[in-house]
């Protein structure tokens, strides 16, 4: 996934339509917006009126070398072969939240602690997303329900920017590849040898 910087208007509708096509409980959140730009998260740099800020969202990275597999006692947490995605098999996890305490990346991984409850009493997105469960831990999918049916994941075509980019970075000519090459660019926590496949064009 490719995430533009300079194009993201902090809209949150790809966290709006994440929510609702996975059917997510009402205190879960898998893609976040934040404001960066000052000393502090959610803070502007400069002097008032001459502030500025920018903001960058913060989801599952997807790594190639995630901590979270590396951790998991019962093989809930894969990496999907054929396309890299960081999955999870919520039959197979017993609730640990090794892969929480492991993931560099705070907050992109809920634990249910609870039966989910939910802002609506009907489901409201995809009948292909599993349902949440009590006692175990949920993050982005990267919607593979979605990429089952060759449609890319919600956030990507809900973003009225068209800051978010998504596809195949072992395919020179994707446009997330052309992107990445002709681009500067950040990753979240390089130095933490996860390999995220999330990068924010800067």
């Amino acid at each position: 996934m490719v995430i533009d910087i300079q194009r993201c208007i902090g809209c949150h509708t790809c966290a709006m339509t994440c929510k609702v096509e996975n059917n997510l409980p009402a205190k879960n959140w898998w893609n976040r917006v934040l404001t960066v730009g000052g000393k502090q998260m959610d803070t502007p740099k400069g002097i008032f009126p001459n502030v500025q800020m920018s903001y960058i969202t913060q989801a599952c990275q997807h790594c190639g070398n995630p901590a979270c597999v590396k951790v998991c006692p019962t093989q809930a947490t894969f990496i999907r072969e054929e396309d890299g995605v960081v999955i999870q098999d919520y039959g197979k996890c017993i609730g640990c939240r090794f892969c929480i305490d492991a993931c560099p990346y705070t907050g992109v991984r809920q634990f249910n602690s609870e039966k989910p409850r939910y802002l609506i009493d009907f489901p409201v997105g995809d009948a292909n997303v599993p349902a949440h469960q009590e006692q175990t831990v949920e993050k982005c999918t990267f919607c593979v329900h979605r990429l089952a049916k060759g449609l890319q994941p919600a956030c990507i075509e809900s973003c009225p920017a068209h800051a978010r980019h998504f596809g195949d970075f072992n395919d020179p000519d994707s446009k997330v590849s052309q992107l990445v090459r002709k681009r500067s660019y950040l990753q979240l926590l390089p130095e933490k040898g996860t390999g995220p496949s999330v990068f924010f064009l800067t």
